[in-house]
This record gives C-alpha cells, structure tokens and sequence, in this order.
C-alpha cells in the first residue's frame, strides 16, 4: 500500500510539473533572423499628407470663427506649400491636382479678402478638397465634409 501511495504521489507531481523545453540553436538563430528580416517601419507622413493635415486643422478653427462671427483673421501663408510639397507618390502632382490646389488656394484667399461671404467662400475651399479627394484620394472625404458650414 505504501508503495502504492508513493507512486501516486510521484504521478501527481509529475503530471503537475511544467515542461521546459531547452530552445535549440537553430531556433534560436532562426529567431534572429527572422528579427533581421523583418524590421518594423514607422509610417511617416509624405509633406503634403502633413500640410493638408495642418490645412484641415486650420479650417477646423476658422470655420468655428466664421460661426461666431469672430474676425477672421490673416490668410495662412503656408497653404501656399500646397504647391510644393512632396507627394507621396509624386506622379499625383498633376494638371488635375494644380487646377484644384489653385481653386482651393482662390476660395481660401477670398475668406479673407471678402469675410461678408466668408461662409460661402469656405464652402467652396471644401468643395475643391472634395472634388480633388474623389480623383486622387477618397479616403478622407467624410472627414471633409464635416468642415462645411450649414
């Protein structure tokens, strides 16, 4: 009986161990390659992601001036970067992008030039953004449409 006991205890304890199994060499230089290989990459803005992103916050704070009927303000000359700045894919800097960047540019201008028909010339600085973002790039249109002023 004795004997018995003893080796139930010994199942029990064996069966309550956890197994640690030892990693190979191979596995573990596999996992050094593989780490090599597979190197995380930080998505970075193209210049013209990160100017629309501070055009679209710039807007989000004029269009609350235009509805408190706040002064408007000065034309914020960076939006003339609009020209310029790298694309991510460089081919999108086309005739079609020029035309819509410089219909954009004219409504933004006339904000300030005209601020009695500000509302009207902030709408249409939105309809460019969209009417540009249904050719090139239509993810951020909802996001867009929320900047109009009813």
């Amino acid at each position: 009986m004795k004997k018995l006991f003893t080796l139930l205890v010994l199942i029990v304890i064996s069966s309550c161990a956890k197994k640690q199994d030892k990693p190979t060499e191979e596995s573990c230089s596999s996992d050094a390659e593989k780490s090599k290989s597979s190197k995380f990459k930080m998505y970075e803005m193209s210049e013209m992601s990160a100017l629309m992103e501070q055009m679209y916050v710039d807007n989000q704070r004029l269009k609350q001036r235009i509805l408190k009927g706040d002064t408007i303000g000065s034309f914020p000359n960076h939006f003339l970067q609009i020209h310029k700045a790298v694309m991510t894919d460089p081919n999108e800097n086309d005739t079609f992008f020029k035309e819509q960047a410089a219909n954009f540019i004219k409504a933004q201008e006339l904000i300030y030039q005209d601020p009695k028909n500000a509302k009207q010339h902030f709408n249409d600085g939105v309809n460019a953004c969209i009417q540009c973002h249904e050719v090139k790039c239509g993810g951020p249109i909802q996001r867009i449409k929320k900047l109009y002023i009813p």
